[in-house]
Order: C-alpha cells, then structure tokens, then sequence
C-alpha cells in the first residue's frame, strides 16, 4: 500500500517570484512610489535622527537625455544616500540642473536665431528658459527610472530666481573679501564662442602647427659679440632666434626672454646675403640648433667665444623680424628652459600668460595700447590697421607670416609638427590666449590661494589622490576669469566708472538691493533697471558691466544658494558630513570652483568628503563614441535588463578606475543577480507561515547549526558595514555573492532543507532555522537596499511580521547575536567544514563513477584521531545532516582500512574492490593539525520515500512500511528532536 506523504511535507511558498522580470516590475514599484510620495516619508521617518549626511548634488547640464556617464553618477549617489539611510544618518537628497551657459544658447539659435539679429535679448533668454526646463523634465525622467529617490519635485535650478539672487549675494561676499579684480590679462579664448573659457572648459587635442625658428637680430652686434669674448666686424649679423608654434602671435611680439640663469653661446649660423650671421642660443641646444639651420660641423655648433649667462644681455634691444619700426627688449624670465627650442622665448604679453606676467614685471603692460598688446579681435580677425596681417584669421594668417620671414631672411627653420594644444570642449576648435579686460577672482591679492590650499587638507578625499590632484592644481592655477560675454547667463551685477571702469565706491551695498530686484523678476530686472534708481544723479558717470558670471561659478555657489538656504540640508551638528560626488574631471571644474568660491566666501571648504569615479568605456577599454557602435545607452539596459542590473553593474565595479561596460558584461551581472534573487526567494519561500511575533527562537535557544548560520551573517554584515563606510561597493557586491553562494546556498540551506521540509510545522527544529532565516533576511534585505532598490523593496514587501512598508524607512539590523565567535569555537567550526568539502569531494567523485546519484545514497565512515573524536563526539549522532548522507559515523583512526588499488584519474588515495566496479571511494581529509581519513560506500538500505534518506529501519513500522523511524516520529509522533543539525 503507497501512503501520500504530501501534505506532511513543509514546502516553500513565497509570492516572490523565481523570475525577477525586472523591466516590467520596476515601473509599477516606482508608480507605487510617486503615489505614496516614498521620499517624502523617508524623509518624515527619519526626522529625528541626530546625525545628517548631505550628498549635494553636482548639477548635470540641462542639455540632451542622459548618458551612460549620467547613470553611472547618479546610481553612485543614490548608493551613498541610502546606505547612509541605513547607518542610521537623515540622509536628504536634493536632485539639481546647471541651466545657463553656452550649451543652450546654441540649442536656441539654432532655433531662432542670434540676439540682435532675429530676436531681442529678453525674448531670447525666456527661449532659453524653456528650453532648459524641457531638458530638465527629459533627465528627471530617466532620472527617477534609476530608482534614484530624492526631492524630485522641488529641484534646485541654477536659472530660479532665487537662486540668481543668492548667486549675486555670493559674488557680494567675494567681492566685498576682497578677492574681485577687474584686469587686462590673457584669457583662454573660444572665437566659435565669441568669449573667454573657464579652465575646466579647456580640454587638450592633436593640433598641427608650423613650427618655426626666427632671427631677431641685435641692435649693437659688436656690444653682444663681446660679451661672449668675440670680436666682429660692423658687417656681421648677430641675433637671437627664438622657437615657436603659434607665428600668428609675432605681430604682438614685444620682447624677447632670456633664463637669467641659463648658459648661452654665440655660434656660427647660416649666412644672410652674403654677410656672416651669429645666432646666440642656450648651450645646452646649440648642437641641435646648428643642425637645424645647417650652419653645424660634423654635427657640432660651431662655438665662438666663451657662454655667458642670460643675464648679461638684460635690456639689449633687438629688431623686430618683420615689423621695422619696432625694437624690443631682452628681458629676463623664469619661464624660459633648455629643453626644446632655442633658449630664448617670443614675449607677447598679450597671448600667454608667462608672457603677461614678464611683460608687467618690466613695465610693457602700460607702454603699450590694447590693440598693440592683442592686435587680434574677438572673431579670431586681425584688427583694422594690424601692420601686414589686417583682416585675417589667425590660423591663415601663419603661412602669410611664415612666408614674409622667408622673404626678409629671418626664417631660420621651419617644418609642421603635431602637438597637444588647448581646445574649446564644446567646439572642439583650438583657442587662443588674448589679453582683454575681464573680471578675475585673485588668487593671490586676499590669500586666496594659500586659503584653498589649508581648506584642501581638512576634507577627506576617496581615493586619496584627489587630494594630491586639487593641491597641483590649485598650487599653479592663474586668477580665475569669471566674466563671459553671452546673453544667458547670471550678470556681473556691478556699476562701473565709464571712464575709469572701476566698481562704484558703494557696490558692496547695492548687490542686496540688486539681489532682491532679481529675486523677485529674474536677471531681466537687472537688465531693465535704470541705474538711476540705485544712484541717482551718479548715474550719467556710470554704466552696468555687461559681462555673465562664468557657469562654474553658478555651480560653484550653489553651496550658497541651496546648502545654506534649504532647511532639510543644512549640517549644523559636529557629526554632519556633506559630500560632494563626480567624475574625475571635476577636480578642475565643480570641485575647484566650489572651494574657491566657498574659501573666499568663508575660509573652509564647502565640503567634508569628495568622492571621484571615472568614467565609462567599453569591454577594451576604448571610449564610448556612435562612430565605433560600442555605446550602452542606460534606456536600453532599463527596457531590457532592469534598472536594478544597471545598479548592480554600478556597485560591483570599480569606480576608482575606468568602468567597462558591454552587452556580455550585462550578462554576467544579471547571472549573479539571479543567484542573490534565489538566494532571498529561498529565505521567503521557507518563511511561509512564519511569524516572528510568535515563532521567533532566540538565538542562543537555536541550534548549532543556526547559531553558525546567524554568526556568519554577523561578520559578513560587519564587514559589509565597513565597506558601504568606506563606499567599497565591489566589496560590498562580493560579500554579499559570497554569503549567498558559499555560506547560504553550498551549506546552510542545502543542509536545512531536510529539516525546514520533514520536521512537523511548528517544531523547535523547524522555528530555529525560520528564526535564522528570518534573521539572515531582515540584514541581507538592508545590505541590498543602497544597491538593488527595488528588488529590496520587492523582498520587503513578501517579508513575514508586522513591519513598516519601506526598507528605506529602516537601519542595518541589529538583530544578528554573534553567539560563536571565540577562536576555539571558529577552529571547531572550521575543521568541520574541511572535513565536510574533503567528503563532498569523495561523494562527487562516487558520483562521476556512478557509483551513487545522490549523497543521500552513500554511507561515510570517518577515521579520526583521539582528540577529534572527543571534539565531534557531542554532535556526532546528528553530523549525517550536516553531510546531507543517510550514514555517517566517526571511528578511531587506528581502524582505517588499508586499500590498494590507486585511482589517480580522480585525485583520491584508493578503492576497495576491483577498479572496474569499485563501490567504496576513500581520501584523505587537509587538515593542518589532525589525520582524517573518509570512507564512503553506497548504502544497501532501503529508501525512505518521504526524507530520501536510505535506512536500515525503512519498512519495520507496520502503519508506515514506506517510512523510516524518524519519519514516522515526525508524522505520527511527537517530531524528532534536534540539537545540532
């Protein structure tokens, strides 16, 4: 008679699906969000908290659907955000958009024209307003698709008002502490864009240029022949050449530089016209320069005289190679070197910023106009009445100049070279340096810089290189040039003196008043106010500067106009942190401009923490681009994978570095998604009538095995903790696969499945592995949540207990008692489990040889020694269940068989019986301090049909002949008792 065991059986039931789907299942969840207003309540939930940690969000550009690049950044926010929701921080996020600058007013133009032309300004800019906001609803949209939660509703935009306002407030500070100069210096110029460039809008690409040696001769060729102990003759040419790659900055040429301290030789150059010519050049380069101009001997500088240093010919004038009415000067510059070239420096103060610097050091800033020092306009055209090159663009104008020093005999050298010169990032066209009267933030004239350099040492930096990175840049970076000329973007809100162009004397007053007109009508009211009104009868001695403040300085204070003006982000408490996070090119943009303005500003960095990433290229390494077709657009992993596999990618990289990203790389994510997924649908699907409230075991009740289970989630959630401190998420990932694949899904819940699915329902057995489960869940849930949002959530919902409806709402679980974590009881544990993986390996070669199908078919013997036997002797009657075997027993190691026959094929030491049909496998168990021998053999009982397991009292119970005894107890009885396993 065959007996249905079925209904005796405890199977897992979840509503947690074994297919995650999540493509489909996300948009609802985040339906469900939006309706309930998740951040809002997470927000409500953890009001009270003490401490607070603000990640202040760097603002993308309000221009074109986000990138890969943008998914990146804002799942590594969102990851820090809610671990720290976990840690136990208020933890706000407050989602913002830069939305002036260059970007969109070409979007606009495209569409209706330049200012001026088409459109007026007001209409202009109000065009560009929309459009941002159309740009912003596109991002926001993606955006909250990531699952990144955060004040969606009311971002911060950089165009409100109100923050134009506190933008104009900022630059009052700055301006009032000192650190604003109006000056005439050379700025990166973008003709394309018509305006000067930010260094962070620099970017660096392969230019060819003509790269040209040219004579500037001497004035008084016997004086400077004689301090090089040479005598000669009124007939001899001698000159200095000089070396450059920009010819179409000659006509600004207005000096030329020496190294004060660098040795100079006078040599033999190539003839002019007959007549001999002497070149003085470094001694270090006068081999490479008379090979150059041909003049050399046997590949040597044919030297005159003895060197001198550079300091001897201070002051000697020289004639300008093409310009006859002009002489210059030998000036003296720390600038100048021996590495390439000549030794001597073309010195346009007007077209570099060494330049300016040496040219105002010797007075030429103030000898000369505006015109003479940039002869060149804001198109990128020689200016009207510019000798020789009038009405060219500069890049043609080289080959003309080029030429006319051929035809004048002063064109020594000349070839084409490929080199890294200074581009526009949104052009991708090469710049210019130009001197022009721009707004500045001195680094020097209030100690800025030393300030931002102190600032830098109090703010922790992941990785740590950041650290070194800012100081470079900031040790050496030039004044920062503030003004733009464009139509969108926040004005210099200052009056100038028409004639002497310096700020009203009460201008640190007016910027209030200013702030408040635009806080109440946009930058419009600056444009629309009449002066008159702020200075009455002043106002015909002055005018309003029309320059824009730089975009990196709207970004820049935003620390100002949202940190310290939105309640839920301030950090007042000892405790509070604010971080700032982006890409690694931010170290000249967001994060440089922050703490310079943020420095002037207070004297301390805006932020506590700065965490950089890099940025994303395919599975070679190679840069994302549409020409090569090896993009992942974000759009498409959501439609496809989900944005919980995105996340996952995200965390399991490694974000200090370059992070790859292919079609095959998504696979393998979503592969070790699916074991984490199985991994909680297992936990869930055994929790099934559970309920804590009344089921819960304490851990120290538990058994053995359960308390092991629950203390190795204790160290993994301890280690995991640290990680998320630290923001190691590959770490964190790899803890967690680890956990769910090792300790869970090879151990614990293969072992406890006999006894959650054979033991009677409400069993002391059965509720100490649902207590373990349980407890396990409720920390692997939240170890999740920062990263796989909403399948935490998805886990949080098809939890069992009365519980909030957010894991968001929740900190790391405090609930995982280590009860077994002395040395002597991790040992214990520890060569258990050796012995364990030695026996595994001795089934699963039985296995290969078809000797058993499953464990459960074999019976093991272990020959251990005496001190062995005393440390498992205790647990010995239950160890069959932790080996998932029918048998298994410990004996003395004396009594281990002797076997001949050597299976090598297999790795084991030997069979009993014939190689042919062998039924007995035996290996030697790797244990440091102890012999441990296993023999296993398949088992002659008879099968249980209810546990599976094969014994020897199957058959012997007359109501159950089907049954072993254990299984009857379990059915009829009062259930088997468990201590251990």
């Amino acid at each position: 008679m065959t007996i249905d065991y079925k209904n005796t059986i405890n199977l897992p039931e979840t509503s947690f699906a074994m297919k995650a789907d999540l493509a489909k299942r996300e948009p609802a969840m985040l339906a469900d969000w939006e309706a309930r207003g998740r951040y809002r309540q997470i927000q409500e939930k953890t009001a009270g908290r003490p401490r607070a940690f603000v990640l202040h969000d760097g603002p993308p550009y309000a221009n074109g659907v986000i990138h890969l690049g943008h998914a990146l950044n804002k799942i590594l926010k969102d990851t820090v955000v809610k671990s720290k929701l976990m840690a136990g921080y208020r933890s706000p996020y407050v989602p913002g958009w830069d939305c002036h600058g260059l970007p969109i007013e070409i979007a606009v133009e495209k569409k209706i024209g330049k200012v001026g032309q088409k459109v007026d300004a007001v209409t202009f800019r109000q065009k560009c307003r929309e459009y941002a906001s159309q740009q912003i609803d596109l991002q926001r949209t993606d955006f909250k698709r990531l699952g990144v939660l955060g004040d969606w509703d009311h971002p911060y935009r950089t165009m409100d008002a109100t923050f134009e306002a506190d933008m104009v407030r900022a630059l009052a500070t700055i301006y009032s502490n000192g650190h604003v100069t109006r000056g005439f210096k050379p700025v990166h110029w973008c003709f394309d864009c018509g305006s000067a460039l930010a260094e962070a809008e620099i970017e660096y690409a392969d230019k060819t240029s003509p790269a040209i040696d040219v004579a500037y001769d001497v004035a008084d060729p016997v004086a400077v022949a004689a301090a090089f102990g040479a005598s000669v003759d009124s007939g001899t040419v001698v000159a200095i050449p000089i070396w450059t790659t920009t010819p179409w900055t000659l006509p600004a040429s207005l000096a030329v530089s020496l190294g004060p301290e660098l040795d100079y030789s006078l040599i033999e150059g190539p003839a002019r016209d007959g007549r001999r010519v002497l070149l003085v050049v470094a001694s270090a380069l006068a081999d490479r320069c008379a090979q150059r101009y041909g003049s050399d001997a046997d590949g040597r500088a044919v030297v005159l005289g003895h060197a001198a240093a550079g300091s001897v010919l201070e002051n000697r004038l020289l004639q300008h190679p093409f310009y006859e009415f002009r002489q210059v000067p030998v000036l003296l510059g720390d600038h100048v070197s021996a590495e390439d070239g000549t030794g001597a420096v073309h010195t346009a103060p007007g077209h570099g910023v060494e330049d300016f610097a040496v040219g105002q050091k010797y007075g030429l800033i103030d000898k000369f106009s505006a015109a003479e020092l940039n002869p060149v306009g804001g198109n990128g055209v020689y200016l009207p009445g510019t000798p020789l090159v009038e009405g060219q663009f500069i890049w043609k104008a080289n080959d003309t100049i080029v030429e006319l020093l051929a035809g004048r005999g002063k064109l020594l050298a000349s070839l084409k070279i490929q080199h890294s010169y200074p581009h526009c990032w949104r052009h991708k066209t090469p710049v210019a340096f130009r001197a022009t009267p721009q707004w500045f933030i001195s680094m020097e004239k209030a100690g800025l810089r030393a300030d931002a350099l102190a600032a830098i040492r109090d703010v922790r930096w992941i990785p740590a290189w950041g650290e070194e990175r800012i100081t470079s840049m900031i040790a050496s970076r030039p004044d920062w040039c503030i003004s733009r000329q464009r139509t969108w973007g926040v004005p210099i809100t200052l009056l100038v003196d028409k004639a002497t162009q310096l700020p009203h004397p009460r201008s640190g007053a007016l910027f209030e008043v200013i702030a408040q007109r635009i806080a109440a009508g946009g930058i419009d009211a600056w444009y629309a106010l009449d002066i008159a009104e702020l200075i009455g009868d002043e106002a015909a001695q002055y005018e309003k500067v029309t320059d824009v403040l730089d975009v990196w300085f709207d970004s820049g204070v935003t620390h100002r106009g949202v940190l310290a003006e939105r309640p839920e982000l301030r950090t007042d408490g000892p405790d509070d942190k604010v971080m700032y996070l982006e890409g690694s090119d931010q170290h000249r943009g967001w994060f440089h401009s922050s703490l310079l303005t943020a420095t002037a500003m207070y004297r301390h960095a805006p932020y506590d923490e700065v965490l950089t990433h890099g940025f994303t290229v395919d599975e070679h390494g190679r840069k994302m681009s549409k020409s090569l077709g090896n993009g992942v657009e974000p759009q498409d992993v959501m439609k496809n994978y989900g944005a919980d596999i995105l996340r996952l990618w995200v965390a399991s990289t490694d974000y200090r570095n370059e992070m790859s990203m292919s079609n095959e790389i998504l696979k393998r994510v979503a592969d070790a998604y699916r074991r984490i997924r199985n991994t909680a649908r297992f936990l869930l699907g055994n929790l099934h009538g559970f309920d804590p409230a009344r089921d819960l075991v304490a851990v120290e009740d538990s058994l053995l095995l359960d308390q092991w289970a629950v203390q190795q989630a204790h160290d993994a959630q301890q280690a995991i903790r640290a990680a998320y401190e630290r923001y190691d998420f590959p770490e964190i990932v790899q803890r967690v696969q680890n956990f769910c694949t090792n300790e869970m899904g090879a151990l614990y819940l293969d072992i406890t499945k006999d006894r959650l699915y054979t033991m009677p329902t409400a069993s002391h057995g059965r509720r100490s592995a649902q207590s373990a489960m349980y407890r396990i869940l409720e920390a692997l849930v939240r170890w999740l949540a920062p990263i796989l949002s909403f399948t935490a959530e998805e886990i949080w919902a098809a939890m069992p207990g009365a519980r909030d409806e957010s894991v968001f709402f929740e900190t790391f679980y405090e609930g995982l008692a280590a009860t077994q974590g002395s040395p002597q009881q991790r040992q214990w544990w520890s060569d258990l489990l050796a012995i364990r993986s030695a026996t595994s390996k001795v089934l699963e070669g039985m296995r290969v040889l078809g000797v058993i199908g499953a464990s459960l078919e074999a019976e093991v013997t272990l020959y251990v020694d005496a001190d062995q036997r005393e440390r498992f002797a205790e647990v010995a009657d239950e160890l069959r269940f932790g080996f998932i075997t029918s048998t298994l027993q410990l004996a003395a190691l004396r009594d281990r068989p002797v076997y001949d026959v050597v299976a090598a094929k297999l790795g084991f030491e030997s069979f009993v019986d014939d190689e042919a049909a062998p039924t007995t496998l035996a290996a030697k168990a790797d244990l440091p301090e102890h012999e441990v021998w296993i023999v296993a053999r398949a088992s002659t009982a008879a099968k249980c049909v209810r546990c599976w397991h094969y014994r020897s009292d199957v058959g012997s119970h007359a109501a159950h002949p089907e049954l072993c005894g254990r299984c009857v107890e379990n059915v009829d009885g009062g259930g088997e008792r468990r201590r251990y396993f």
